[in-house]
């Protein structure tokens, strides 16, 4: 049984909102609200890919 979720981009927008709304906070300064918008930005792609 797979474990992994991909990242979506409605996961992302809400990371990327909580990170924006205290930019002191461990995503934030961490950086993970990029990285998921990047990991959207790869899955939106392959999803073009697969249809």
């Amino acid at each position: 049984m797979d474990r992994h979720t991909p990242m979506d981009r409605e996961s992302a927008d809400r990371i990327s909102a909580a990170a924006d709304r205290d930019p002191t906070s461990p995503t934030a300064t961490s950086g993970f609200d990029g990285r998921a918008q990047a990991a959207a930005d790869r899955n939106d792609e392959n999803d073009e890919e697969d249809d």
